[in-house]
């Protein structure tokens, strides 16, 4: 037994520690004891993820299983290989952080037997998916995860409606998402005659082609592309905040694992068109996920489909690289493979320090909105920096782990020859303008979450009145920021680790921690020397600054009018649904936008206004125009199939004869 081995049996071990100790303990000793041991399950996940990516080979654990009228099937095998073990590593790091949030915030339902149950069989169900090496494994693994997702988002339900509401759109979609699954694979499985990956490798068409559209679309609905988005910013907000941070940053990572899976492994040789369905999926993602994130005024909801535009650039990332493999040109498809890698890992460790960060906020003021926020980085300055870090990276600014990852993803864009191909000649200038739009609004986006949660004054009781959370939590705040930054300064020697799970070359070090893309003619990014000339402006600032206090000490003065005065009220500044205002404007037909004006008279003077109430709503473009009419009419549908059960039994006796008839009449055939 080696370290994959052990690892895995640790997964489990604790996997059933943490649910014995939901079950059997009660109070703070709960939240403790299954809290720590789901970290452990994360650690060994992130353990066997790391040994599994360098390259160490397991045994695995095989369990052999037979079903009736069936007979002998490929044993369930858990052995992941050097991609599965990236996932795992990426499953495992946010498991831990979120876990050891989760000991200090946990309360009321989450911290309850069903809370802390329904987190840790999701935990062990998100670490055994890239485990699986055949089809029933993964779909068990897979099961287990939307099972436990689904207890830990409803454990709220008896005190929050919206919970209940929130629960069936994310049931039903995880449900669509596990059936799609199991028609894919049942396709793989009758056309390569068993269930392992290693069967399944390069099946003829037309199957492969009806097993690719089966496959994309389920891991498309579990990683929240559009149009399948629609349950994560209804789950999301609703759900605990380390249970949010975990699904964000690690389930919908399984959706993207099953796309690799597809088209690296299982399905190698497909035609240019499955590229192209990526590369669209990815871009429209990416840029409607961005566009609706960038007027919401609930932290929560912003971060939600923020991960809807992060996921669509890693998946344009795949699409991209999958369309520059079948031109031909290895080198920029192998950076386009590196750069989705190192997008998933990157999005992992700033979504998990944001959504984390809007916990504590939640904690310490029942506040999510961002309207109600302010004058926070006075009073949670952990907080407040961990989450300025978050956002930081999730700009894609330097020297965080979101600018090198975005940066290696335009190397691949720029150096792509699109003259050796006209599909590349038509996608390439596309895709380039979608992706520089989409960091363009990622930036005003979280400048306006930040400054806008944490900076000028408090905009309400709660937001005055708040106070730094507890040690746990700024633990799991401080770890996820530093994997932000320090994932960010050692781009080589991550990129040639991750290069194995893609089998790429080419990729080399810098230096000590730069990265140098070979096989693009030497393109080299070093970011220890951005770190340097950034901490010389800023000591230059510093120094600046001192001196022109010493010289003009500050001066109390009280104007009457507000240029250079104070500001005497907090409703005087710029609040989320101010700041997003232009942007609501120019996309407004896209944003699907509703605003009303409200305006009071008194009584006596019709003519004057004494007060005026400005509401301004967006509503999910998607939902509205396609799911929301689907329900409807699946409702409509089900009333008349109520007229079908009058309670006549001549009638019911009539329907079973004539399902006795066509039986024999399609046996007869």
């Amino acid at each position: 037994m080696n370290l994959v081995d052990a690892g895995l049996y640790g997964v489990l071990v604790a996997g059933a520690v943490a649910v014995a100790a939901a079950v059997v303990l009660r109070g703070r000793a709960r939240n403790v004891i299954a809290g720590l041991s789901v970290m452990t399950v994360g650690v060994f996940a992130a353990a066997t993820g790391l040994a599994a990516l360098a390259g160490l080979v397991g045994t695995g654990l095989a369990i052999p299983v037979s079903l009736p009228l069936v007979g002998g099937l490929d044993p369930l095998v858990l052995a992941p290989d050097r991609l599965g073990g990236f996932f795992l590593l990426l499953a495992g790091l946010v498991i831990a952080t979120s876990a050891l949030f989760g000991i200090g915030y946990a309360h009321g339902a989450a911290a309850s037997r069903t809370g802390w149950t329904g987190f840790a069989v999701f935990a062990v169900g998100v670490a055994l998916v890239p485990t699986a090496a055949d089809a029933l494994s993964f779909l068990l693994a897979w099961e287990l995860m939307a099972i436990g997702s689904t207890v830990l988002l409803l454990a709220d339900h008896a005190e929050r409606q919206a919970v209940r509401a929130a629960t069936m759109w994310y049931a039903v979609m995880t449900h669509l998402s596990f059936l799609l699954l199991v028609a894919g694979f049942g396709v793989l499985i009758a056309a390569a005659g068993g269930t392992s990956w290693s069967r399944m490798v390069s099946i003829a068409e037309p199957d492969a082609s009806v097993a690719f559209v089966l496959l994309i679309a389920g891991f498309a609905t579990k990683a929240g592309l559009v149009p399948m988005h629609v349950w994560l910013p209804r789950a999301h907000p609703e759900a605990p905040s380390h249970a949010s941070a975990a699904m964000s940053a690690a389930m919908v990572k399984m959706g993207l694992y099953g796309i690799l899976l597809v088209t690296l492994r299982l399905l190698p040789t497909g035609p240019s068109w499955w590229a192209v369905v990526l590369v669209v999926l990815g871009a429209i993602s990416a840029l409607y996920g961005i566009l609706q994130a960038s007027v919401q005024s609930d932290v929560k909801r912003l971060l939600a489909y923020s991960t809807t535009e992060n996921v669509g650039l890693i998946t344009t990332a795949i699409g991209i690289g999958l369309l520059l493999h079948q031109s031909g040109q290895q080198a920029a498809a192998e950076v386009a493979f590196i750069a989705a890698l190192l997008l998933a890992l990157s999005h992992a460790v700033f979504k998990t320090t944001l959504f984390l960060g809007a916990g504590a906020v939640l904690h310490a003021t029942g506040e999510r909105d961002l309207d109600q926020l302010g004058g926070l980085a006075a009073r949670m300055p952990v907080t407040a920096l961990t989450f300025g870090v978050g956002a930081l990276g999730a700009a894609a600014l330097p020297v965080t782990s979101g600018f090198v990852a975005e940066w290696v993803l335009l190397q691949a864009l720029i150096h792509t020859d699109a003259k050796a191909d006209r599909l590349l000649a038509v996608v390439m200038p596309l895709t380039m303008g979608v992706v520089a739009l989409t960091i363009g609004l990622g930036l005003l986006t979280f400048v306006k979450a930040a400054g806008i949660g944490f900076l000028a004054r408090p905009r309400s009781e709660a937001a005055a009145r708040a106070t730094e959370v507890g040690f746990t939590m700024r633990a799991a705040l401080v770890g996820a920021a530093g994997l932000t930054i320090g994932l960010g300064l050692i781009p080589g020697p991550l990129a040639q680790l991750l290069a194995g799970a893609v089998g790429a070359t080419g990729i080399a070090t810098s230096g000590l921690t730069g990265i140098q893309l070979g096989g693009l003619g030497t393109v080299i990014l070093d970011p220890l020397v951005l770190t340097v000339l950034t901490a010389a402006m800023l000591a230059g600032i510093v120094i600046v600054n001192g001196i022109a206090a010493r010289r003009h000490p500050r001066r109390e003065v009280d104007l009457p009018w507000g240029c250079g005065g104070e500001r005497t009220s907090p409703r005087m500044e710029y609040n989320a649904t101010s700041y997003s205002e232009p942007l609501a404007r120019v996309f407004g037909a896209s944003l699907n936008t509703r605003r009303s004006v409200e305006v009071e008279h008194p009584e006596d003077a019709p003519l004057l206004v004494s007060g005026m109430v400005f509401n301004q709503e967006t509503v999910d473009l998607v939902e509205d125009r396609v799911y929301v009419p689907a329900a409807r009419l699946a409702q409509r549908l089900g009333d008349l199939a109520r007229t079908v059960q009058n309670g006549s039994i001549h009638r019911y006796i009539g329907f079973s004869f004539a399902a006795l008839l066509l039986v024999l009449v399609l046996v007869t055939r």
